[in-house]
């Protein structure tokens, strides 16, 4: 067994590095923070022309057919370049739902989703909805029933999130049967599959953000002088810079297996994501926290980009569950 990426999936993820580097600059996140859209004008048909937006679709709609080890890689990029897109809830786990349990009544829907050209929204877990506004239909849950509901027939409130550009609305609506894709045992496997989706993807963001926190504060305490020395030659900022950096190198492969497990539908997915998404959000948290003290008090100034990812590790250390949450559901898959 070959344990490791192919040379395509590496091509892949540098094709999407590069188009980030260039199209999700910090000051194009700054604009973003401040739209009311949240997003980079014209980076999502950027990224659907690409193949990205309809990775996980099949080709009968005009998806790429591929899976979650050919997405986390890119997901990874995303936190990397701290994209303010849905492409995790769209990509990762909206269109797998509508792909495994929509039927004929989504595969409209699905068409659409592949190519970009309508963008599906996720309120499966918490209260609120990630570019609600922005979507044209809406994944929810109600009454151990799956549905998939139009804008136009829901009611949303807007929501003050850490992260400006994650613009989070709280949604009103009615479940009927002409919305509902599953109902019973049916919709709750494919709910608690769709949030193993988007913890998985919010987990390999964090990988992603962390490791651009320390490449960027290694950077910095290599620059930065302090009583008559370079910051980082203090043996207390080489250590906490290691601990951080650990934290992520013992993270990503189990961010990796999660992938496996999640695109192969493992007898244990569950709790291999659980292990992933406890690990990348201690990991995302401690790289923020490091990144900070690091940085000393131009860290903490909103004009410093810094904040940019420390706020998106925030967010995405606590969606889809936190640390606690999943290391309780990995210790009640393991009896403990």
């Amino acid at each position: 067994m070959h344990f490791a990426f192919t040379e395509d999936q590496l091509l892949f993820r540098d094709t999407v590095r590069e188009l980030l580097t260039n199209e999700c600059r910090p000051e194009q996140v700054r604009a973003a923070w401040e739209s009311d859209a949240g997003r980079i004008p014209g980076l999502w048909a950027k990224l659907a022309e690409m193949g990205v937006i309809g990775l996980t679709a099949p080709e009968s709609a005009g998806g790429l057919g591929m899976d979650e080890v050919d997405l986390v890689l890119l997901l990874e990029e995303a936190g990397r370049a701290v994209l303010p897109e849905p492409l995790a809830e769209h990509t990762a786990v909206a269109i797998p739902t509508l792909r495994l349990h929509g039927g004929d009544a989504a595969s409209a829907w699905l068409e659409k989703a592949a190519s970009g050209g309508a963008l599906i929204g996720v309120g499966l877990w918490g209260s609120y909805v990630l570019y609600a506004e922005q979507s044209d239909a809406l994944l929810l849950a109600a009454n151990d029933e799956l549905h998939l509901v139009e804008r136009s027939a829901v009611e949303l409130t807007a929501q003050r999130s850490v992260d400006y550009s994650r613009k989070l609305s709280s949604v009103s609506w009615s479940p009927s049967e002409a919305t509902r894709l599953a109902a019973g045992p049916d919709a709750e496997h494919a709910i608690a599959e769709a949030c193993d989706r988007g913890a998985l993807a919010a987990a390999a963001q964090c990988i992603g953000i962390a490791q651009h926190l320390i490449d960027v504060t290694v950077e910095y305490v290599g620059q930065r002088e302090q009583f008559g020395r370079v910051v980082g030659s203090y043996q207390a900022v080489k250590h906490h810079l290691a601990n951080a950096l650990l934290a992520v190198e013992f993270a990503r492969p189990l961010v990796y297996v999660a992938a496996y497990a999640v695109a192969n539908s493992t007898p244990h997915r569950s709790r291999d994501v659980s292990m992933a998404k406890a690990m990348a959000s201690d990991a995302v948290d401690l790289a923020v926290r490091i990144a900070l003290q690091c940085h000393g008090a131009i860290g903490y100034t909103f004009e410093y980009d810094l904040h940019l990812w420390m706020k998106r590790g925030w967010a995405l250390s606590a969606a889809y569950g936190d640390a606690a949450y999943h290391r309780s559901r990995v210790g009640t898959d393991l009896g403990i």
